[in-house]
């Protein structure tokens, strides 16, 4: 019972850390990449559709982003799309294909993005905190309705503070990266 409980608080901390590295794939650092793109939301035939499963999107350039839209006649939504995200990227429309370049970052510009990044990295850390404090209920309740013993309870929350500090850890290790990434030059 207390190793399902553990696999699952493993599963999910997992997960969490998982997400959190989808999240760093979204915000710029200098580079194009397809990532970048990845929020936006085109009204397409009246619903709001997921850019990706309108075009094709390459990185042709290390700042260069090309969109290529399955359908010609939805390249205006797309363009319009773009250009309201909160990217910051102007698109540039050739009627078959829009080019985003993707300009140098200031270096005030570099230390807001880092912030957000911390402020991502620090939701991580909120979520893996929290599948602990569930996993750490239920082992309590376990032990109260008398399944385990105190000792095996013990030992399992030492195994499960073990775990969240190697799954932050990793969270740590990515948020470094991903701010050496936004700082260099």
């Amino acid at each position: 019972m207390i190793e399902e409980l553990l696999q699952d608080a493993r599963e999910r901390m997992s997960k969490s850390v998982e997400s959190t590295r989808h999240e760093f794939g979204s915000v710029r650092t200098g580079r194009a990449t397809p990532a970048l793109l990845d929020r936006i939301m085109v009204e397409y035939y009246g619903a709001n559709t997921p850019l990706k499963q309108l075009a094709t999107i390459n990185a042709p350039e290390a700042r260069m982003l090309s969109v290529q839209p399955f359908d010609k006649s939805s390249i205006k939504a797309i363009e319009k799309a773009i250009m309201e995200s909160d990217v910051g990227l102007t698109p540039n429309n050739d009627g078959n294909l829009i080019r985003l370049s993707i300009p140098e970052l200031t270096e005030e510009r570099r230390r807001q993005l880092v912030k957000v990044v911390r402020n991502i990295a620090e939701e991580g850390r909120i979520g893996i905190r929290n599948v602990r404090r569930d996993t750490m209920h239920d082992l309590r309740e376990l032990r109260d309705a008398g399944e385990v013993g105190a000792d095996d309870e013990h030992r399992a929350e030492a195994e499960l503070q073990k775990l969240t500090d190697e799954k932050v850890g990793e969270l740590e290790t990515f948020l470094k990266n991903k701010e050496e990434e936004i700082l260099e030059v």
